[in-house]
C-alpha cells in the first residue's frame, strides 16, 4: 500500500512536549494523516473512548500516568486492545523496549526522531492493521459460507433420510 492509500487514517500522539506535538502534527498532517493531539496518558485514555484512532504514537516518559501504563491501560480495554501502539522515547535501553513489546506496543522509536523513519513505520504498521482487518472481513465471509453450505447439506440429508426409504418401498408394494 502507498501512503495515499492510507490517508485519512487518524494517528493519536500522546508526548508532554509541546514541540514534539507540533513536529510530528506538521509531518503527519502533510501526508494526509488525521492527527489528534494529546499532552498526558489519561486524556488519551478518555480520547480513546469518544473517539477510536488507527494508530497511537506513544511517549513513554510523561507525569502522570507514563507511557506504559497507558498502553497497559489500552491491552487491557476489548475496545482499544487492537488499536497498534508504537513507544517514541528517549528510553534507548533493551530492557525498556523489551517492557515495550511486553506491553503489547508494535514498534518502538528511539529519540530524537527522523521524519522519514517515523512516516516509514507508521506507514507499516497501518498497512498491517488495514490488510489484518481485510482478513478478518474476508475470513467471517468464509465462514458464513460454510455454514450455510453446512446447513444445506444437513437439509438435503434430512429429506433424503425422509424419501429414500419411501421410494424403496413404492416398487416393493406393487410387488
Amino acid at each position: 500500500m502507498e501512503i495515499h492509500d492510507l490517508k485519512g487514517a487518524t494517528i493519536l500522539v500522546v508526548d508532554d512536549n509541546p514541540t514534539n506535538l507540533e513536529t510530528l502534527s506538521d509531518c503527519l498532517t502533510n501526508f494526509g494523516f488525521t492527527v489528534l493531539l494529546k499532552k498526558d496518558g489519561e486524556k488519551a485514555l478518555s480520547l480513546t473512548k469518544r473517539k477510536k484512532p488507527d494508530l497511537i504514537l506513544l511517549d513513554i516518559i510523561m507525569p502522570g500516568m507514563n507511557g506504559f501504563e497507558t498502553c497497559e491501560h489500552l491491552k487491557e480495554n476489548e475496545e482499544t486492545k487492537d488499536i497498534p501502539v508504537i513507544f517514541m522515547s528517549a528510553l534507548s535501553d533493551t530492557i525498556d523496549k523489551v517492557t515495550g513489546f511486553e506491553l503489547g506496543a508494535v514498534d518502538y522509536i528511539t529519540k530524537p526522531f527522523q521524519h522519514q523513519e517515523v512516516l516509514a513505520r507508521v506507514k507499516a504498521h497501518l498497512t498491517i492493521q488495514n490488510l489484518k482487518k481485510d482478513l478478518q472481513t474476508k475470513n467471517k465471509a468464509l465462514q458464513d459460507s460454510l455454514e450455510r453450505e453446512r446447513k444445506m447439506v444437513e437439509d438435503l440429508r434430512l429429506n433424503l433420510s425422509i424419501s429414500l426409504p419411501h421410494e424403496l418401498r413404492t416398487p416393493l408394494n406393487a410387488i
